[in-house]
Parts: structure tokens; sequence; C-alpha cells
């Protein structure tokens, strides 16, 4: 049986919904903590933010699993050393219903307002893997370690207008996370 493209939509928008209410839940809890360290990596970062979604009961509610460095399958030869090369993404969660599974992706970077390395990794790692399919629906997010959102967004679209590519609209600041 085949479930109607209209409730499909929206089983997979509210759980869309509730992995972007764990990622937020478990950032909220980290500030709560006060565990983060500015020093820290971008996979210290996700491991944290991983523990706290894994610790979330309503993870457990919403039958929602959770893992990171996931490997996302593509036609790939299968050659020696084929497995390095397959695309990995920070955080995966996935449902199952008796209709299939519903899978969302989070890739994580690094960000410093006065870094423009990091931003030029966040496009070219981040943006244009979403934008070439390269990782499938899913959200990327800014580990903004220094400075201020704005800025550092307006940094990120100088670079992309630079390369003559459509800007980055900046999202209210409950939805970045932020020292």
């Amino acid at each position: 049986m085949v479930l109607n493209p209209i409730i499909n939509e929206k089983f997979r928008n509210a759980f869309e919904h509730r992995c972007l209410q764990l990622m937020f839940d478990g950032y909220k809890a980290i500030i709560f903590e006060n565990t983060l360290q500015l020093t820290w990596s971008e996979n210290d970062i996700s491991a944290e933010l991983h523990r706290h979604i894994k610790e979330n009961p309503l993870r457990l509610k919403w039958k929602v699993s959770s893992n990171v460095e996931e490997n996302v399958p593509k036609n790939i030869p299968r050659t020696r050393g084929f497995a390095d090369k397959y695309p990995r993404i920070d955080f995966r969660l996935t449902s199952f219903t008796k209709n299939g599974e519903y899978e969302y992706f989070f890739e994580a970077k690094n960000l410093r307002q006065n870094d423009t390395v990091l931003k030029r990794r966040y496009i070219t790692t981040g943006i244009d893997h979403f934008v070439t399919k390269r990782y499938p629906n899913g959200s990327l997010i800014g580990y903004l370690l220094e400075g201020g959102i704005d800025a550092t967004v307006k940094g990120i679209n100088r670079l992309l207008a630079r390369d003559n590519r459509q800007s980055v609209s900046a999202l209210p600041s409950t939805y970045f996370l932020s020292n």
C-alpha cells in the first residue's frame, strides 16, 4: 500500500521538525551545563551534541535513532579504497514507520567571524554538498565560536558574491548555535 503523497509529506515535515527540536534541545543542554569549549574541534562539539540528543527522552518517545559520522552511500565503483570516497555527514537521524524510513541529516562546521578559511570551508564542504545533493535532505549547522552572527553571515555572503553565487539568508538568531 502506498501512502498518500500529502500524508507522506506531513509525516516527513513532522519528522524534520522533531530532528531540529532534538538538535536545539541538545545545544541548550550544552549551554546550560556550560560544557562547550571554544577550542574544541567541530567533531568535539558534534560528539557533545550527539550525547545530548541520545539522552533526550523525546528521542525515544518519537522513536528517532541517531548516529554521527554517517556514510551516505552513492554509486561509487567498488574498487580498493571505495569506502573512503563515500560522503560523510555529521549527524543522521532516522525514524521508521510501517510505510518506510525517514532520514534527516545535519552537517556541522566551525565558524569564526574573522576567519575566511572557515567561512570558505562552510561553503565548499557544507553549502555546496547540499546544493549538489552530495548530502540529501537536511540542514547545515554553523558552530559560531567567535564573533557575531550577522557579521559572520555577511562574510559568508561576501565570499558567495565573489563566486557569483546566491547569498545565504540569515535565520533568526535562535536558529544559530553560538557562544
